[in-house]
C-alpha cells in the first residue's frame, strides 16, 4: 500500500478556531483528514508499546503558528513518518496503527456507526446480502460473508475481499485489495458511485492451494465459479480446444476438472523468483512552457521496473509502464511473501479474530515466518536490498523532461525479493 500526504486543508474545529488538516491518501485515494495532534497521539501510543528505538522520529511541535512554508515542511515529514511506520512489519501491522486509521476514516467521512445491509459479489455474480456494523473491519465483514455461505473457518484465509469497478457491460477491473486499517462499509459508500462494489475472491497465486480449498463444497463452488468468470472475462486466456473441453466440463458438472489450464496463451511471462529487485517510480513531463506561464494539467506516469536474470550472472532492468503499477507492485509483494511462508512450512491461512468472554482473540493457526537478513548485492557498487517484509510505501515524484529509463532508477526505495533464485543458464 502507498501512503502519502499529498495535501493540506485549513479548516475549522468545534470552537471556530482554524486548524491544519492533513489528508492521508492509500494508493491515490483520499483515506482519512487528521489533525497533527492526533498524529502526535499516535506517535506517543507506538512509543510507550513498542519503544522509541523502534518508532521512528516525529516532526516535532511548534509554539508559534506556522507559516505556509513550516506547513508544507511539516507535511512532507509527517508523509516520510506514516510511510516509516507502514513499512515497518511490526508497527504497520499493529492494531494500534489499523486501529487509528479505521476511526479516522470513519470520522473522516461522519458515518455514525449503525447496522446496516451490506452487498459483496461473487464471482458469478450473485450477491450475498450481509448485516455489518457500518464500523466492522475488513476481517469482520470477511467472516460474515463466510458464515453466510457455509465456508469452514479453515478456509476463510484463503479468501479476500476486493473493491472493484463494474463497468456497464457487466466486466469489472480491480481496484484493490481491502486492508485491516479500513471500514469495507465506509470504503465502497464514501466512493459516491455504485459502479463501486465489494467482491470475494480467492488471495493465493499458488494453484497447489486449490486442493485444499476444494476438499469442500462450498470452497469448490466459489473456485468454480471464479475460473468460469476469469475465462469469459478473458483473464485467463484459452485455445480452440482448451474452451471446448471447459463447455463439455461444465455440461457435465465436472467442477473439479475446471482448473486453470497448464499452458495458457501468453504473450510474454516472468517467473518471480528471477526478479532480485523492483521499484515503482512517478514522472511528471516538465512544461515547456515560458517562465512564469500556468503549467498544463500533466498526467503521472506510473512504471513498475524489475532487475530480472536474464542468465548467469547477467541481470536486466526490465520497465513497465501502466496506470497499475503500484498495483502490480503489491501483487509481486504478495507473491514473494506466500512464497516465502510455503518455503518456511508455514501457512497462508489467516489467524482468526475469535470472541471469547467479549474479547478479541486470535488463534496461532498461522506459523510466524522471520524476515532473513539484507541481500548481498550481485553488483558491488549497488546498494544492499531492503528487508522484504516492506511494503510499497514510497513512490518517487520526479520532474522529467523525456520518459526514463530503468537505469536511472535508484536504490534507496528497492523492493528486495528473498524469493530469488540465482540459477544457472540450464535453467533459464
Amino acid at each position: 500500500m502507498h501512503f502519502s500526504i499529498p495535501e493540506t486543508e485549513t479548516r475549522a474545529g468545534d470552537g471556530g478556531a482554524a486548524y491544519v488538516a492533513y489528508n492521508i491518501h492509500v494508493n491515490g485515494v483520499l483515506h482519512c483528514r487528521v489533525r497533527y495532534s492526533q498524529l502526535l497521539g499516535l506517535h506517543e501510543q507506538l512509543r510507550k508499546e513498542y519503544g522509541a528505538n523502534v518508532v521512528p522520529a516525529f516532526p516535532p511541535k511548534k509554539i508559534f503558528t506556522l507559516t505556509p512554508a513550516e506547513v508544507e515542511q511539516r507535511r512532507e515529514q509527517l508523509e516520510k513518518y506514516m510511510q516509516a511506520v507502514r513499512q515497518d512489519p511490526t508497527l504497520g501491522g499493529s492494531e494500534t496503527f489499523n486501529s487509528f486509521l479505521r476511526k479516522a476514516q470513519q470520522e473522516t467521512q461522519q458515518i455514525p456507526t449503525e447496522e446496516v445491509v451490506l452487498e459483496v459479489l461473487l464471482s458469478n455474480g450473485q450477491k450475498v446480502k450481509v448485516t455489518i456494523l457500518t464500523s466492522d473491519q475488513t476481517e469482520d465483514v470477511l467472516e460474515a460473508v463466510a458464515s453466510k455461505l457455509d465456508l469452514p473457518d479453515d478456509l476463510v484465509g484463503y479468501f479476500s475481499l476486493f473493491l472493484v469497478r463494474e463497468t456497464k457491460d457487466g466486466a469489472f477491473s480491480f481496484v484493490r485489495k481491502l486492508q485491516e486499517f479500513e471500514l469495507p462499509y465506509v470504503s465502497v459508500t464514501s466512493l459516491h458511485n455504485p459502479e463501486f462494489r465489494i467482491i470475494l475472491r480467492k488471495s493465493y497465486w499458488d494453484s497447489s492451494y486449490d486442493d485444499d480449498v476444494m476438499e469442500h463444497r462450498v470452497g469448490l463452488n466459489l473456485l468454480y465459479a471464479q475460473t468460469v468468470s476469469d475465462i469469459e472475462h478473458g483473464w485467463i486466456l484459452v485455445n480452440k480446444e482448451q474452451h471446448r473441453q471447459l463447455k463439455s466440463l461444465q455440461e457435465k458438472v465436472s467442477k473439479k476438472e475446471v482448473r486453470l489450464p497448464s499452458e495458457q496463451i501468453k504473450e510474454g511471462s516472468f517467473k518471480v523468483t528471477r526478479m532480485r529487485c523492483w521499484r515503482v517510480t512517478s514522472s511528471v513531463p516538465m512544461s515547456n512552457g515560458p517562465s512564469g506561464s500556468s503549467p498544463g494539467k500533466s498526467e503521472v506516469k506510473l512504471e513498475l521496473a524489475f532487475e530480472y536474470l536474464m542468465s548467469k550472472d547477467r541481470l536486466q532492468w526490465v520497465t513497465i509502464t501502466s496506470p497499475q503499477a503500484i498495483m502490480l507492485s503489491i501483487c509481486l509483494q504478495s507473491m514473494v511473501d506466500e512464497l516465502m511462508v510455503k518455503k518456511s512450512g508455514g501457512s497462508i491461512r489467516k489467524m482468526f479474530r475469535r470472541r471469547v468472554n467479549g474479547a478479541l482473540r486470535r488463534s496461532d493457526s498461522q506459523q510466524a515466518v522471520k524476515s532473513p537478513p539484507l541481500l548481498d548485492s550481485p553488483d558491488a557498487s549497488r546498494e544492499p536490498m531492503a528487508k522484504l517484509s516492506s511494503k510499497l510505501t514510497s513512490v518517487s515524484l520526479r520532474g522529467i523532461s523525456h520518459s526514463s529509463s530503468a537505469n536511472d532508477v535508484g536504490a534507496n526505495d528497492f523492493h528486495g525479493n528473498y524469493a530469488f533464485e540465482g540459477i544457472g543458464d540450464e535453467d533459464l
